[in-house]
């Protein structure tokens, strides 16, 4: 019985593993998209202001 255990332990912990591997490299996709969004809002702001233009309105 005790090897029925490590070969189920054996045959998931690829498909585990490739799962975490996914769900950190879409992590760390949609956090870069989210911070460059936030920064080139920001820079678009700043040049706005320096042409002496109005606050670009929310959409």
């Amino acid at each position: 019985m005790e090897n029925w255990w490590v070969n189920a332990i054996w045959s998931l912990t690829p498909t585990v593993l490739i799962g975490i591997f996914f769900f950190v490299v879409l992590r760390m996709i949609l956090r870069a998209d989210r911070t460059e969004r936030r920064i080139y809002k920001r820079m678009e702001a700043e040049e706005r202001v320096r042409l002496g233009l109005p606050p670009k309105p929310d959409a």
